[in-house]
């Protein structure tokens, strides 16, 4: 196998938070390797282990009360209109359950006597395995450990190179003061212990560790595993709930017998043969000089720190590109739930935001990458999870505002409840989050033609646009809009002085809105049904709000031209149509993204940025303006202020939204398909001169390599997996044939600056400068 540059993250001493520790996961299951020598913690996480149960929250006094909040809201009556939506449109209770973490598996060793010595710690990306390796006594220890997809484990491998020189024993611990419920043995190698999550109707776990050795013996005393006088030994790691599984016990044991059928080479290859494959979809490398090929010996951390410095890396943001993918992978796949504020890595029994699915950006910001980024198949737990929420959601819909259809607001959780979140006046009267969800199933069509997916997508983007069908109003201006909502989460200031957050029809809303009915529009012309709502679906794009220039030439954020109460706000939602949406674009809408751009710099001169999902946010924004070096500016940005040391996005605290959104705009300044054409290095920066990346994905159903050099296309190719039309924007005159080039290819020019191509599927074509 060909390894790929900067695919290894470097450390030359242990963790000494969690904060440095490193991640790895199987999409369900996941851990946090410290790398410790004379103890290593091994803290661990299972996605269903939530709190409690599900609830019906929904508010009953809501339909009741909306026409009067609707009232107060259109007449400017805000201090009425806040008071009487935060007790009828909260939902009672008011918040969803939260996410726990699993436990801590501790392993102590005895080792001879001496110094530390050739210490070095590791997580290969293109085998996702974490290593440590160290020397003590004349004695080299090496452990290994990753989490089997296939085999549902978490593997610790763990080898001394002298014989019987390999002894240590392992428990389970559970974090913050929180106890065991049982703690018991299975077998003579295996330790176990069960746990309740809380709540009334919790949910409850098992988690069972069991050891394999050569050589030494393996028993147990108490609650503690040991294994003394080992060559080596392996270490597997089981862990079900009850949401899964009725008896968790039963099914930990039989993943632990089926793994230990297995040799420890076995797992590993087995592991590999799953995970290199995904990972080895796309690569990019970016031109170094000499000088930083030469830091590729420093640990990740003073790489990171030399950046922060203001030294030039690109082989880190190489890596720090390759990582994002990894985490995808590693925690989210099919049969998963979906990646949460944390991915799956919580150390806490209250995690920040209960490390839940915040669905006003950040859970959607989680899965940007994975179409463009060759990861469609990890995107499946995010459609489970949407399809999940239409049955809770049409009880929201029905109880709370008299409509069809299926409706959420701005979090979600295991259980996929749709009601309102907190008592929070910026966020929680918002109802966009299903139908921001069910835009994320059209794109994966858009970049997948396939009319069986297409199918089941429809369904439920249909019944998303059923319910604003009901839910918008007429507004005094004569629009229909949404009333009440909010713009997340973001504060407006009125002329006297006076602040709030409910209006009506605020810019975000409309977008969305008018997105979602733009893909159900097409999608029923593609499917060649539901003539009848085609037109109703018209109609009310005809009367949406049209976007807004201010005062001071930013697009308007709400219908009227507010200032902002906080002008450098962390979210920037009204330029939900520049990305990830369609309807702002310089080619298209220049006025439009002229505006776009004054809202951004007016909230980056107000300190926006300073958290690290809003900073990957806004690298997409700069990429899809065209400005290259403002996306790789802010690249650098989030790097320097919102990256913890094992590369870990920090909000802060830790929030993994911002690893993703770096992926996907990385992707975006290299790649554009989102206006129905496809745009070769759109946003180049001038810092990448020279480079490639292979893999990447554009709508339409085609795969893109592209090879650059002096700042200017080199070689591209496209392989057409569905033989659609391939509309191409060119800078300059292109050169296009089929990659044996043999066979010179038709292209016809319909637009100014456009090639169309009508592919054949699975042919590849080349495309050089003429």
């Amino acid at each position: 196998m060909i390894r790929l540059s900067e695919t290894l993250m470097r450390y030359d001493e242990p963790a000494h938070d969690w904060n440095e520790a490193l991640p790895v996961g199987n999409g369900r299951l996941g851990g946090m390797i410290f790398g410790g020598v004379g103890e290593e913690t091994v803290q661990f996480n299972e996605d269903s282990i939530w709190y409690g149960g599900y609830r019906n929250r929904n508010n009953p006094d809501a339909l009741d009360n909306l026409p009067e909040v609707r009232r107060l809201v259109f007449e400017g009556k805000l201090k009425e209109a806040h008071r009487l939506a935060e007790a009828a449109l909260s939902a009672t209770p008011r918040s969803e359950r939260h996410y726990l973490t699993a436990g801590n598996l501790l392993l102590r060793f005895d080792h001879p006597a001496g110094e530390t010595t050739g210490y070095r710690r590791e997580l290969d990306l293109e085998t996702a395995i974490a290593s440590t390796v160290y020397e003590i006594g004349g004695v080299a220890y090496r452990r290994e450990v990753f989490c089997s997809y296939p085999d549902q484990v978490m593997v610790v491998r763990l080898r001394a190179d002298r014989p019987g020189s390999l002894s240590f024993n392992a428990r389970f611990e559970r974090n913050k003061g929180r106890y065991m419920d049982r703690s018991f043995r299975h077998g003579t190698d295996t330790v176990a212990m069960s746990n309740d999550c809380g709540g009334r109707d919790g949910l409850a776990y098992t988690a069972a560790v069991k050891a394999v050795a050569s050589g030494g013996r393996v028993r147990i005393v108490g609650e503690h595993l040991f294994v003394e006088g080992a060559d080596e030994a392996t270490l597997l790691l089981a862990v079900a709930g009850t949401f899964r599984h009725a008896d968790p016990d039963r099914h930990c044991f039989e993943l632990l017998a089926s793994a230990a059928a297995c040799s420890c080479e076995e797992l590993r290859r087995r592991h590999v043969e799953d995970y290199a494959p995904l990972f080895r979809r796309t690569r990019l490398e970016l031109g170094v000089e000499e000088r930083e090929r030469a830091r590729a010996g420093l640990s990740a951390a003073k790489r990171l720190e030399r950046v922060r410095q203001g030294e030039r890396d690109d082989g880190l943001i190489t890596l720090f590109f390759h990582f994002g993918r990894y985490l995808l992978i590693a925690c989210s796949r099919p049969g998963s739930l979906p990646a949460n504020l944390q991915g799956i890595w919580n150390d806490s029994m209250t995690p920040p935001w209960d490390s839940k699915y915040t669905i006003n950006i950040n859970t959607q910001m989680n899965y940007w990458p994975a179409e463009s980024c060759s990861l469609e198949d990890c995107h499946e737990p995010l459609f489970e999870l949407i399809e999940r929420m239409r049955e809770n959601g049409r009880v929201t819909a029905r109880s709370m505002y008299g409509c069809r259809g299926f409706a959420a607001h701005h979090n979600t959780d295991l259980w996929a409840d749709t009601a309102p979140q907190d008592i929070y006046g910026p966020a929680t009267q918002w109802v966009m989050g299903g139908a921001w969800l069910a835009l994320h199933m059209w794109e994966h069509y858009r970049f997948h033609p396939e009319e069986r997916f297409l199918r089941r997508a429809y369904d439920t983007m249909k019944e998303a646009a059923l319910f604003f069908q009901d839910f918008l109003v007429e507004s005094p201006e004569g629009y229909l809009v949404t009333n009440p909502s909010v713009s997340p989460e973001n504060h407006y200031r009125l002329p006297n002085g006076e602040t709030g957050t409910l209006c009506y029809g605020p810019a975000m809303d409309t977008q969305i809105v008018g997105e979602l009915f733009g893909a159900c529009l097409e999608a029923a012309r593609i499917l060649g049904v539901d003539e009848e709502d085609r037109g109703e679906w018209e109609r009310i794009m005809s009367r949406l709000p049209e976007m807004k220039i201010g005062l001071h030439g930013q697009l308007q954020e709400w219908l009227e031209d507010y200032e902002e109460k906080d002008p450098g706000h962390r979210h920037i939602s009204h330029l939900f149509g520049l990305h990830p949406g369609t309807t702002i674009s310089p080619d298209k809408t220049p006025e439009l993204a002229k505006a776009a751009e004054v809202s951004l710099r007016r909230r980056l001169a107000g300190g926006g940025g300073h958290t690290g999902w809003s900073r990957a946010w806004i690298i997409n924004f700069w990429a899809r303006l065209l400005n290259g070096n403002q996306a790789y500016a802010h690249t650098l940005a989030l790097l320097e202020q919102s990256t913890l040391p094992n590369l870990l996005d920090n909000h802060p605290p830790f929030q993994i939204d911002g690893n993703f959104g770096a992926v996907a705009g990385i992707a975006e300044m290299l790649l554009q398909s989102h206006l129905d054409e496809v745009r070769l290095l759109p946003a180049l920066p001038d810092s990448w001169p020279s480079g490639r990346i292979e893999g990447l994905r554009a709508r339409g159903g085609f795969r893109v390599d592209l090879e650059w050099s002096e700042g200017r296309l080199e070689c591209a190719t496209v392989q057409s997996t569905c033989g659609s039309l391939l509309r191409l924007r060119a800078d300059a005159p292109l050169r296009v044939v089929r990659q044996d080039g043999t066979v010179p290819v038709f292209v016809e020019q319909r637009e100014a600056g456009v090639l169309e191509l009508q592919t054949r599927k699975g042919e590849t074509y080349e495309l050089r400068p003429r």
